[in-house]
C-alpha cells in the first residue's frame, strides 16, 4: 500500500482493507488536515482493534467521514474510537449487525455522554440494512446526533404499524424493531435540520408515508423510497403537496404507482432537480410532457418503464414556457423508443445533456447514433449496449447506400434527403432501414470519404466522452472501432460481445484512449495474446479488465498484465480455457492492488478469488 501524496488542503476519502500495511498508511495520513476513511473487513481480531486505535490516535478530530463496509466490528472497538472523532460529519454503520445484535449498544450513560460530545456536529448517519436495530438502540444513538441533515434507514426492519381509527401510530415502540412512532419522534425533534431521508426497501405503508410527510416543520429536500412496493398514488399526492420543496425523489421499483404520481410531481414539485421512476411498470407517457415543464429538473431516470415511448418527452421539451434542462437521461430497456423520437429528443436536449443511457433500446438504428453525434456535443457518458441494429455506418456518421433511402414515389414529399456526412440538419422524419437485409460492409472507398470529413455525425464529434458502452452491438467491426474510438479522456469502455472485432481494434483503442481505467472485452473471440502484448503497455491507468470467454487469451496475457498493469484491481478471465489457476496465483503475488479475480471454469476450475 502506497503512502498518500496529495495536496495538504485536499479533503480525500481513502479506501482500504484491514492489513498490517494499513497501520503505516494511517500514520502517513496524519499530515493531512482533513480526510475520510472507508475501512473494510474489520472484525474482533487484535489487528482490527489496532487499526481503529491508530485511526483515533493519528487522525482523531481531523477525520471527516468514516465507513466500515463488510465488517463485524465489536461494540467495544467502535465505542473506543468514536470519542476521538470530534470533527466527524458522516458515519456509515451500514449492515453492522454485530453492533446491535445484543440490544445493549450505548446502554451505559457514560458511553453515551462521550459519544454525544464527539458526534454533536454529525450531519450524515447511515443505518441501512440493520436487521437488529431496536427502538432503544435507535434512540440512544440518535440522541447523540442532534443536528442530522441526512438519515438512511434503507433496508431496515421498521414496524410501520398504524391505527386507522385513531389516525396515529400504534404502540409505544418495540424492543426488537424501530417503530414508526419513534421515527416520527426523531423527525419532529430534528425537523429544522433534517433534509434528507432514505426509507428504501422498507415496508412503509401509504398511511405511514402521509404521517411522515405531515410532520410539522419538516422540509425534506431529498427523499428515497426505492422498492417501497405498498405505496399508492394517493399517498404520493399527499407527499408532493406537503413536501413541495423536494429536490431529489427516488421512486424506483415502486410498482403500484401510475402516471397519477407523475402528474402530482409535475404539479407540486417546482424545485425538483432529480427524479427516478425506474421499474415503475405502470408508468406511461401520460404526464411526462408536464414533467418537462419543471424548470429545475436536471436528471430523469425512466429505465425499465416498459410502456414509455418518449413521444411526450419531446412534446414537453418543445413547449415555449420554461422547461427542463436535462443533463442526465436514462431510457434503458424502454423498448418502444424509436429513431423518430430520438431525433426530436436529441435536438431538443442539445448542449445540456451530459449522460445518455439507451441500453437495450433494441429498435434504435444508425440514424439515432448520427443524431446523437450531431446534436449532443457535451455528452460525457453514452451507453448503447444491446442496440443490435447499430453498425459501422452509424459510428462513422455515414449513410449506408441502399435503394430504400430513395423516395419510392417521386411525387411524394419525403422531407429532407440524407447526405453522406449528415451534419447540421433541421427537424425531419428519418426513413426506416430494413432490418432484415444484410447491411453492406464499409469499403476502402467509403473510408476515404469518411476521412475527408472526419467528424460530421460520427462519434468523433463527442470529444469529451468519458464512458462508452457498445456491448453486444454485434454488427460493429474493426472498420469503425479503429477509426472512431479516439477519446483521450475516455475512462470506461465496454466492447464485450463484439465477435467481429480483432486485435486491431484493441491496439487502436489503447493508442488513442490512454486514460482508460476500465476495459471490457468479454466474449470477443478474436482478441488474443498478441493484441494484449501491444495494447497493455499503453494503458498505464487500467484498474479493471474483463476478458471472460476470450478463447484466444492464454497464460501469456497474465504475464503481460503482471508486467504492465500494476494498478489493476479487478480481473475477469472466467471460461478462458488456456488460463491456469497456478498462473492466477502468481499474478496475485505480483500485483499489490489486485482485489478480485474472477476465473470460473478457467482451465476447468470453478472459483472466484477475493484477495
Amino acid at each position: 500500500m502506497e503512502s498518500p501524496h496529495l495536496p495538504a488542503e485536499k479533503n480525500v476519502t481513502f479506501k482500504f482493507p484491514v492489513s498490517t500495511s494499513s497501520l503505516d498508511f494511517i500514520r502517513a495520513l496524519a499530515r493531512h488536515p482533513r480526510c475520510g476513511l472507508v475501512i473494510s473487513h474489520l472484525d474482533g481480531s487484535s489487528l482490527s482493534r489496532q487499526v481503529l486505535l491508530e485511526v483515533g490516535l493519528h487522525l482523531g478530530p481531523r477525520l471527516d467521514s468514516l465507513a466500515l463496509p463488510g465488517s463485524s466490528v465489536t461494540e467495544a472497538s467502535l465505542l473506543g474510537l468514536l470519542p476521538h472523532l470530534t470533527g466527524l460529519r458522516m458515519l456509515d454503520l451500514q449492515g453492522l449487525d454485530s453492533l446491535f445484535m445484543s440490544g445493549a449498544f450505548l446502554s451505559r450513560e457514560e458511553q453515551r455522554r462521550q459519544v454525544q460530545n464527539a458526534l454533536r456536529n454529525l450531519e450524515e448517519l447511515d443505518l441501512s440494512d440493520l436487521r437488529y436495530l431496536s427502538d432503544l438502540s435507535f434512540n440512544r444513538l440518535t440522541s447523540c446526533t442532534p443536528r442530522l441533515r441526512s438519515l438512511s434507514l434503507a433496508g431496515c426492519h421498521i414496524a410501520f404499524e398504524f391505527d386507522p381509527y385513531r389516525g396515529c401510530p400504534v404502540g409505544f415502540g418495540s424492543s426488537a424493531l424501530v417503530s414508526l412512532r419513534n421515527l416520527l419522534s426523531l423527525l419532529q425533534k430534528q425537523a429544522s435540520t433534517l433534509h434528507s431521508l432514505d426509507l428504501s426497501r422498507t415496508s412503509i405503508t401509504p398511511e405511514s408515508l402521509r404521517s411522515i410527510a405531515q410532520v410539522p416543520g419538516l422540509r425534506l429536500e431529498d427523499l428515497s423510497l426505492r422498492g417501497c412496493k405498498e405505496l399508492t398514488d394517493y399517498s404520493m399526492e399527499i407527499l408532493c403537496k406537503q413536501q413541495n420543496g423536494l429536490r431529489t425523489l427516488d421512486l424506483r421499483a415502486c410498482t403500484e404507482l401510475t402516471s397519477r404520481t407523475v402528474l402530482a410531481v409535475a404539479t407540486e414539485l417546482k424545485e425538483l432537480r432529480s427524479l427516478s421512476l425506474s421499474q415503475d411498470w405502470k408508468i406511461t407517457d401520460k404526464g411526462l410532457a408536464e414533467l418537462m415543464t419543471l424548470p429545475c429538473l436536471r436528471s430523469l431516470d425512466l429505465s425499465e418503464c416498459l410502456h414509455v415511448s418518449g413521444a411526450d418527452l419531446g412534446k414537453g421539451l418543445s413547449s415555449p414556457q420554461p422547461r427542463a434542462q436535462l443533463e442526465t437521461l436514462s431510457l434503458r430497456n424502454c423498448t418502444y423508443i424509436r429513431d423518430t423520437v430520438m431525433f426530436s429528443l436529441t435536438q431538443l436536449l442539445g448542449c445540456n445533456l451530459r449522460e445518455l443511457d439507451l441500453t437495450s433500446c433494441v429498435c434504435l438504428t444508425d440514424l439515432s447514433v448520427r443524431a446523437i453525434a450531431t446534436y449532443l456535443p457535451a455528452l460525457v457518458v453514452l451507453r448503447l449496449g444491446w442496440c443490435k441494429e447499430i453498425s459501422d455506418w452509424g459510428l462513422l456518421g455515414m449513410v449506408e447506400p441502399t435503394k430504400d433511402c430513395e423516395p419510392r414515389d417521386k411525387e411524394e414529399d419525403k422531407g429532407p434527403s440524407f447526405t453522406r456526412t449528415f451534419g447540421n440538419m433541421g427537424f425531419f422524419q428519418p426513413p426506416s432501414l430494413p432490418f432484415q437485409e444484410r447491411p453492406r460492409l464499409v469499403t476502402e472507398e467509403d473510408l476515404g470519404a469518411f476521412k475527408e470529413h472526419q467528424e460530421g455525425a460520427s462519434l468523433l464529434a463527442l470529444r469529451g466522452l468519458q464512458e462508452l458502452d457498445l456491448s453486444a452491438c454485434s454488427k460493429l467491426t474493426d472498420t469503425s472501432i479503429t477509426q472512431v474510438l479516439r477519446f483521450p479522456d475516455l475512462q470506461h469502455l465496454s466492447l464485450s460481445m463484439l465477435p467481429e472485432i480483432s486485435d486491431d481494434s484493441l491496439v487502436s483503442v489503447a493508442y488513442h484512449c490512454r486514460s482508460l481505467t476500465s476495459l471490457a472485452l468479454s466474449h470477443c473471440p478474436q482478441i488474443s495474446d498478441q493484441g494484449m502484448a501491444r495494447a497493455l503497455p499503453l494503458l498505464h491507468r487500467l484498474q479493471h479488465l474483463f476478458l471472460a470467454c476470450c478463447d484466444a487469451v492464454t497464460n501469456e496475457t497474465l504475464s503481460i498484465i503482471s508486467l504492465h498493469c500494476d494498478r489493476l484491481r479487478t480481473l475477469d478471465v472466467s471460461m478462458c480455457k488456456d488460463i491456469t489457476v497456478h498462473q492466477v496465483d502468481l499474478l496475485q503475488s505480483r500485483l499489490p492492488f489486485l482485489e478480485k479475480v474472477q476465473c470460473r471454469f478457467a482451465n476447468g476450475a470453478d472459483f472466484t478469488m477475493v484477495l
